[in-house]
């Protein structure tokens, strides 16, 4: 029982990790930039008009990119595994329900 419960822990947090470069390029974030008529491009031009023209230094869009381009940061990772450890976590409590009579 243990070992099934780690298994779905790590493969979560493994599954996460592995996923988050993936789901930031297909949203247009890109180490080449923003994708043009991507999600990444209409969150940019949302936050360009919503600061009068410019990007803020650290905004939500400002990291994404950075983290498309460069990748995520240990932090972020561990973030992400945390999330995707927590998700395995809640599918192996899923699994282990039974219906009652």
């Amino acid at each position: 029982m243990v070992l099934k419960e780690v298994l779905l822990v790590s493969a979560g947090a493994a599954a996460f990790i592995a996923a988050a470069p993936v789901v930031l390029g297909v949203a247009g974030f890109t180490g080449a930039g923003i994708a043009a008529g991507s999600v990444a491009a209409k969150m940019m031009s949302v936050a360009a008009v919503a600061n009068g023209g410019g990007i803020a230094a650290g905004s939500t869009v400002a990291a994404l990119q950075s983290a498309g381009a460069a990748g995520l940061p240990f932090i972020a990772n561990a973030a992400v595994g945390t999330g995707g450890a927590v998700t395995g976590a809640l599918f192996g409590n899923c699994l282990e329900k039974k219906p009652k009579d």
